[in-house]
């Protein structure tokens, strides 16, 4: 099977360039392939989806770009740009203020305290948690975790933010309610963002593209330029046709997989 290239939109700058990646895992006298010469570009300033059933190395995939994995085979360029990488666990530092979690890469980075506190501030007042700065992780709801962390990503000053399914751990209401926020943030910050996630009506709320990985291992295998005006509602006949289109499709990998 040849591997498929999804380019970005014509004319824009590319933030992400893969190009037949292949990722193997070895333990002991076994070895998994995780990813199968994947190719992707990303454009500037674009939203993207990645999406697959579990197992598929969408996250692995992030790992590699953000450089926690060496590369079996393959190049993936990010052009100097800054990346940030958000899991889906907050993992936030409980002994420490939302504030102070907040400020915790802009210290490693040896950003004035003044400074750090200010632009500390002015993240969670992005993220509507200003009023919580001197509270505690534990204190906090789980979306409003999610929050704090988001404003802690954007304090990195990324250029690129790999978010590997950040609400999949939180209820359909709250999960909404961030959806809003993270396109709002997505507009006001000119942010590259590759959202990893397995839940198709989101990546079709959110996404500009939706990107679809086979079953483990993970190939490029569909590309769905996602047309619909913004802002978009979840439950919009747009968005609900369209995820139907993409589940369709996403149930042939699943199956294949399954013989």
């Amino acid at each position: 099977m040849e591997a498929v290239l999804e380019r970005a939109p014509a004319g824009q700058p590319i933030a992400i360039r893969i190009r037949n990646v292949s990722q193997t895992y070895h333990e002991g006298q076994s070895s998994i392939q995780a990813l199968d010469r994947v190719s992707l570009e990303v454009a500037q300033g674009s939203f993207v989806c990645l999406l697959g059933a579990s197992g598929c190395g969408k996250s692995t995939l992030l790992n590699l770009i953000v450089g926690l994995y060496r590369i079996s085979s393959g190049t993936i360029d990010v052009g100097g740009r800054r990346v940030a990488l958000m899991f889906q666990e907050p993992a936030l530092f409980p002994w420490l203020t939302v504030q102070k979690n907040v400020e915790m890469g802009m210290r490693f980075r040896g950003v004035s305290a003044p400074e750090r506190r200010s632009k500390a501030l002015d993240l969670l007042r992005l993220v509507h948690l200003d009023a919580f700065a001197s509270r505690r992780p534990h204190e906090l709801s789980g979306g409003m975790r999610q929050r704090v962390a988001i404003a802690r990503a954007l304090s990195q000053e990324a250029d690129v933010l790999l978010m590997d399914e950040p609400f999949g751990a939180l209820d359909a209401m709250t999960r909404d309610v961030l959806h809003d926020e993270i396109e709002t943030i997505w507009a006001r910050t000119g942010l590259t963002v590759l959202f990893v996630t397995h839940n198709v009506r989101e990546a079709v709320r959110l996404g500009d593209r939706v990107v679809l990985l086979s079953s483990r291992p993970g190939r490029v295998v569909a590309e769905f330029p996602i047309e619909i005006p913004r802002p978009r509602s979840a439950d919009s006949v747009a968005v609900a046709e369209t995820t139907a289109a993409i589940t369709n499709r996403l149930r042939e990998e699943v199956r294949r997989h399954g013989r």
